[in-house]
């Protein structure tokens, strides 16, 4: 399904006005209070480069552009709270308490004056770490905050934002157990933006001690968050709570059931009870076991929709959602896969929700790693506008940034594009078995093509024999392109398949064909490598470094490019959540969903649709080994393109054997559960 435009639901005047009110009491925010030390920060200008502050006097804030670093992050309250969820997740008779580690300036308190919130609600805080050096948070002997991972508080707090963690129900310092998704992991962090705005109650210590207020907070909240973190925020936002002004999502899920399955193929050989063993706390694995098997019953390997599912689906609750959103993704992104995106920002667009986009070349990698000081002046200007109410203009910018190719990044007034239109193209048989053309003319009745499923084959082996009658797949082409061809959104293949066994899974493939530099998605770094040196974002203490390592681009010189993928149980194609077993000899017909992508296929190159069995690495493998007899004339893709249908010079015939192309790696098989390795960003982290 095409991803959709939607005029906002909140007109751009509306905004305007409200934002000039608001510009009146951010600019009194910002001011620093008389006598206030000098601030340990960057001056404008060099802030916006990424230089690390240095001592002296503070600069006189500018209001009408951007928040600036007056205050001291040395000086800064470190403070933690325990936030009372109003569930008891863990059975033990009391309500779960979640830790909130809390730094916010001292000077706006001093003075009475209240602050808006960046808020990161993480599982990973002590587990496995956030961010490319994995960091946790540490505390010293007394328990008080010290470390607080990623760059949000050194940058943001000099600038007159609190920077809150919450540890995840279940985990780190908090009560009550790890649901992956569910009603505890929203819940325990839906009540620490209604503690920022007075309607729960924390207290000092997470068993007993006194209640205590936000004060400090003027209820201004904006989530944001890689992964794991990012979902939650979508989940969060999907309540419609009151004071959560925006969220960032960087590689968030949005329906936890395409984490996990594929219509029904399992993309794991776990499911959530896995994730939710390895993040918990070890005292959590003690009073949680009624969770975990709620956890193993409640998610079957079968792939079938069930209630479990539907409680973690955060897509058609778009509706309740206030705050803006400014998604990031990675476009290779294997693990939290571009489907997640994709059906999210559509729901969105039809809640007339504000959003803005990043779509990058890399895997599941955060922007603060692969566009590090356009990522920090834009989640600045960003922040400022949702939560200080300052008039930037952001709002009115290109609602698009896509990478087109290693840093070079190309932008869209609106996204998908205006003139993208889903268009139908249907593969048809060649010369050679296996060997097909893609175009817009319809096969003959009663063609067909052939392939035997074989599980130790990936994407990587078709694309690279695609023009080869192999066993394992069947490839169509269109000829090359006398234009650039964009695909801007969502697709779909459908298939009608009939299989030689009881089970059949079901892969389709998109590929551009023709010599690109591209990153290198499938490495260990997923598009990136880290390099020894630092660079600084904001003010630093003694237990604090705003200096993190530097990356560069892993590029990759390739003679083709998988640029979006689909797969799917053929067993399920009733497609009302429930797999069925196969008449062996009976045709079937399925639709698969193809992941959200933004591609160019330049003139010269050409477009290729793959149809094969299990992705390796990337598909968990049906019970059988099926051989499936396409009906080509009952096969089509409806693909996303701007500007129409293909103009292709006509597809040459392919009689004999040709040298295999040149691609990255195959990718390789993943597990969703957490790593410590700082090398890999394979791992829902």
């Amino acid at each position: 399904m095409l991803l959709q435009t939607r005029t906002p639901r909140i007109p751009w005047t509306t905004l305007v006005l409200s934002a000039v009110t608001a510009l009146v009491a951010a600019a009194i925010s910002l001011l620093p209070p008389l006598g206030a030390p000098a601030a340990h920060a960057a001056s404008a200008a060099s802030a916006a480069s990424g230089a690390s502050g240095a001592s002296g006097a503070p600069s006189a804030p500018d209001s009408r552009s951007e928040s600036r670093p007056v205050y001291s992050y040395e000086n800064a309250i470190r403070e933690s709270v325990w936030v009372d969820t109003t569930i008891d997740g863990d059975a033990d008779g009391e309500t779960d308490r979640v830790a909130v580690d809390i730094v916010r300036p001292r000077e706006p308190a001093a003075q009475g004056r209240r602050v808006p919130v960046i808020m990161d609600a993480s599982p990973y805080y002590s587990c496995c770490g956030r961010g490319n050096e994995s960091q946790t948070k540490t505390y010293d002997a007394a328990g008080n905050p010290v470390l607080f991972p990623l760059f949000y508080d050194n940058y943001f707090v000099p600038r007159g934002y609190a920077t809150v963690l919450v540890d995840l129900a279940g985990t780190n310092r908090s009560d009550g157990c790890v649901d992956v998704g569910g009603r505890s992991d929203i819940l325990s962090a839906k009540a620490v933006v209604d503690w920022l705005n007075g309607r729960a109650t924390a207290y000092s210590t997470r068993s007993g001690g006194q209640p205590v207020k936000a004060s400090w907070s003027n209820g201004a909240t904006g989530m944001i968050g890689k992964s794991y973190d990012g979902t939650v925020a979508n989940g969060v936002a999907a309540t419609g709570v009151n004071g959560l002004k925006t969220i960032v999502p960087i590689g968030g899920i949005s329906s936890w059931y395409d984490y996990y399955f594929a219509k029904g193929a399992a993309l794991y050989d776990s499911g959530p009870d896995g994730l939710s063993d390895a993040v918990e706390s070890d005292d959590a694995h003690a009073r949680c076991a009624a969770v975990q098997k709620r956890l193993v019953e409640g998610a079957p390997r079968s792939g079938d929709w069930i209630g479990l599912w539907s409680e973690r689906d955060y897509v058609p609750a778009a509706d309740k959602v206030r705050a803006s959103v400014f998604a990031v993704h990675g476009a290779q992104d294997l693990n939290v896969r571009t489907k997640h995106l994709g059906q999210w920002w559509n729901a969105l667009a039809d809640a007339g929700v504000e959003r803005k986009i990043w779509l990058s070349q890399t895997g599941h990698v955060d922007p603060f790693d692969f566009r590090r000081g356009e990522w920090v002046r834009t989640l600045h200007r960003w922040f400022d506008h949702y939560l200080l109410g300052i008039d930037n203009g952001i709002e009115r910018e290109p609602m698009a940034d896509v990478e087109r190719a290693p840093d070079q990044w190309s932008t869209d007034r609106v996204w998908p594009p205006s003139g993208t239109r889903q268009t139908t193209l249907r593969p048809r048989g060649g010369a050679t078995a296996g060997v097909g053309v893609l175009g817009t003319e319809q096969a003959e009745p009663g063609a067909t093509e052939t392939f035997t499923d074989d599980p130790a084959l990936s994407e990587a082996d078709w694309s690279a024999a695609i023009d080869t009658s192999t066993p394992g797949k069947a490839g169509f082409t269109t000829g090359p392109l006398t234009k650039d061809l964009r695909l801007s959104g969502s697709g779909t293949v459908t298939v009608t398949a009939t299989p030689s066994t009881a089970s059949a899974h079901l892969s389709a493939v998109l590929v551009d064909l023709g010599p690109a530099t591209i990153r290198n998605y499938t490495a260990s770094g997923e598009g990136i490598t880290t390099l020894d040196r630092r660079s600084c974002w904001g003010s630093s203490t003694a237990g604090d470094s705003a200096c993190f390592k530097e990356t560069t681009a892993d590029r990759a010189d390739v003679d083709y490019t998988v640029f979006s993928r689909g797969w799917a149980d053929l067993g399920n194609f009733a497609d009302d959540g429930k797999g069925r077993p196969l008449t062996p000899g009976k045709a079937y017909t399925i639709t698969l969903d193809l992941a959200a992508t933004d591609h160019v296929v330049p003139a010269g190159h050409r477009l290729g649709l793959i149809i094969a069995g299990t992705d390796a690495g990337l598909l968990e493998p049906p019970s059988t080994t099926p051989r499936l007899t396409l009906d080509l004339p009952r096969t089509s893709a409806r693909l996303p393109l701007v500007g129409g249908a293909p103009k292709a010079a006509a597809a040459p015939s392919r009689t004999a054997a040709t040298p295999p192309l040149k691609g990255v790696r195959a990718p390789r098989h993943r597990t969703p559960l957490p790593s410590t390795s700082t090398s890999t960003h394979s791992t829902l982290d």
